[in-house]
């Protein structure tokens, strides 16, 4: 046989779906930088909707988790996101995975083994629809212990942070007045983008305060809006965000030690320090809640069980509760509000009843003696107010 019938030979492709492997134990790090085609490598028990959502957003090949998606505990939404849009979830497959799959190789998933070329690196249990079903039934038992431990967790909150949450004693002054104001705050969470772009009616008619929660800061400047408060790690906000002049709220341990406060202060920005073990969406909350604000409206936060628990953070989520009770009433979910404008007379309405005033008014002077220049005034009139319509719903 001659050897350039050989070179020239084609390899048979190799079975199962591949891609550059994006690895990183930070899943926040992670979704931020795997793109469409790649193969993100995590490590994170209970697989969150959340995180399910970016990466289905991220149009990701495949997912290789290093613990297990569903651990029990409660029925987690993000496996079932996950497989439903036909993305290969390999599950278990051990924390060492994340050290001997360096960031850039190419992998190759099959049958929940994964091989660099044809060498074998790791192995798991690949998930499908049916054996996420049968975790999801079996995990329902575990939701009677995590509500004991939310319960446990928030009594000791309670215990601890009393004072802060009756008095308001450790919550920082802001430079943004809140009193009596309408106050928007955003979060990171499932789909709060289409949240928040529904809400741009609302926004451009009561021109609340903006709050941008961690990432929520970036993505109220993303629906093109400014933040007027930040609160959340500095870490998680673009540079851009944080030097945009908002009033910046950093989240701090009890010693006063706040994680992320260099960042804002290498910017050249100013912040202020909130030593709190409530998780930073509470914080923002509390803020709120003790500077007056007449209402809340919450765009990318827990608002259901089935969300809450999705989380999977109990022990993050002992504020949660509390924070629920102080501000009462004054409390709207996002969802509430994009309804009550969705209900509101449409552009094609109001466009067919002024159209059907202008005919009348029209048809009388037709019969009328009014001249030229009276028509000539009325077609500046209509063509004025169809401008101002549009602007209504632009």
């Amino acid at each position: 046989m001659k050897l350039s019938g050989l070179l020239h030979r084609s390899r048979p492709e190799l079975p199962g779906r591949s891609g550059i492997a994006r690895v990183d134990r930070r899943t926040d790090a992670l979704l931020r930088r795997v793109t469409q085609g790649e193969i993100a490598v995590l490590d994170q028990v209970d697989l969150d909707h959340a995180t399910a959502d970016a990466l289905v957003k991220a149009r990701v090949a495949a997912v290789v988790n290093a613990s297990p998606s569903i651990s029990g505990r409660f029925p987690n939404l993000g496996p079932e996101m996950l497989v439903k849009a036909g993305i290969t979830l390999v599950d278990n497959v051990g924390a060492e995975t994340l050290r001997t799959i360096k960031d850039g190789t190419r992998l190759r998933i099959h049958e929940g083994v994964l091989y660099a070329g044809e060498l074998r690196m790791a192995e798991g249990a690949e998930q499908n629809a049916d054996t996420v079903a049968d975790a999801l039934v079996e995990a329902k038992s575990g939701l009677a212990h995590q509500l004991e431990a939310f319960a446990a967790n928030t009594i000791e909150f309670m215990r601890r942070e009393r004072s802060m949450l009756l008095d308001g004693a450790g919550v920082p002054e802001v430079e943004v007045d809140l009193t009596d104001r309408q106050v928007l705050v955003v979060a990171a969470g499932y789909n709060h983008a289409a949240e928040l772009a529904r809400l741009k009616h609302y926004i451009r008619e009561y021109q609340p305060v903006l709050v941008g929660v961690g990432a929520g800061a970036d993505a109220l400047l993303a629906a093109g809006h400014k933040p007027h408060l930040i609160v959340g790690d500095p870490s998680e906000v673009s540079s851009e965000v944080l030097t945009c002049g908002a009033d910046v709220v950093v989240p701090a341990f009890a010693d006063g030690h706040a994680p992320g406060l260099h960042r804002v202060q290498d910017l050249g920005a100013g912040a202020v320090t909130f030593p709190s073990s409530a998780n930073p969406e509470d914080l923002a909350l509390l803020i709120a809640a003790h500077r007056g604000a007449a209402m809340v409206v919450t765009v990318g936060l827990s608002a259901t069980m089935a969300e809450f628990l999705d989380r999977g953070r109990s022990g993050s989520n002992a504020s949660t509760f509390l924070t629920r009770l102080q501000l009462g009433g004054r409390l709207v979910d996002s969802r509430v509000i994009a309804a009550l404008y969705r209900g509101r007379i449409s552009l094609g309405a109001v466009l067919l009843m002024v159209a059907a005033a202008a005919v009348a008014v029209v048809a009388a002077l037709l019969v009328s003696d009014a001249g030229d220049a009276v028509l000539a005034w009325l077609s500046q009139v209509w063509l004025g107010l169809l401008e101002q319509i549009k602007g209504w719903f632009a």
